[in-house]
């Protein structure tokens, strides 16, 4: 069948918005699979290539497939999406990186899996809570003595690149736009407290702590 102008336009403007639909059905599919630990559908989406696995669930702060990983402790699925691109930097809406959830759950192999990937272990949160201080307060004792260590180790590797003038992908780049937004919506007074809960903690005084 020949196609004139308008109609091949109109042909190929479906099959595009068919191919999003597609892509945002899968990017669905892939959270849903990685909450549930369906590794078997990870795998076969991921292998498709449609799906983005640094796709930010708003319904659900702001959590990506690797969040859910995290969250799960699901160790295979965890290596999955880093093989396939997963970002193990990128935050929810207040600040969590699939470290955070990990520490508050105690997956410690979680952990060390995206300390091998060189992940920003030490990143706080909105509120100045890091992994480790996550880890400290729900009382994950085997999750705080490994980020006591790969904290230092982190620290170290970031200061070698910088050293040899290489680029590290620690850092979402939504965050900073998201963060300053945040701290505009939040009353002068909880601004205030949310700026000194990021500023160095002083000996005994905690800091405040809002789930992700």
């Amino acid at each position: 069948m020949v196609l004139f102008p308008q109609e091949a336009s109109l042909e190929e403007l479906l099959k595009n918005s068919v191919t999003e639909l597609t892509k945002l059905s899968d990017m669905t599919k892939l959270h849903q699979a990685v909450a549930a630990g369906d590794c078997s559908s990870v795998r076969k989406i991921l292998k498709k290539g449609l799906c983005d696995p640094n796709y930010k669930d708003m319904d659900w702060n702001d959590r990506t497939p690797l969040h859910w990983a995290a969250i799960k402790g699901q160790m295979e699925v965890t290596h999955l999406l880093l093989e396939h691109g997963a970002s193990p930097c990128l935050v929810t809406d207040v600040g969590w990186t699939p470290a955070h959830f990990a520490a508050e759950a105690g997956h410690l192999s979680v952990l060390k899996a995206l300390h091998a990937w060189h992940a920003a272990i030490d990143a706080p949160d909105f509120f100045g809570d890091t992994p480790k201080r996550i880890a400290q307060i729900y009382g994950q004792t085997a999750c705080v003595a490994f980020l006591d260590r790969a904290e230092r180790e982190c620290q170290a590797h970031r200061s070698q690149a910088q050293h040899a003038g290489l680029r590290l992908d620690e850092q979402d780049a939504d965050w900073h736009t998201k963060k300053r937004e945040l701290e505009l919506s939040l009353p002068s007074t909880r601004r205030r407290r949310a700026r000194e809960a990021q500023a160095p903690a002083r000996p005994g005084h905690a800091r405040p702590w809002r789930r992700a």
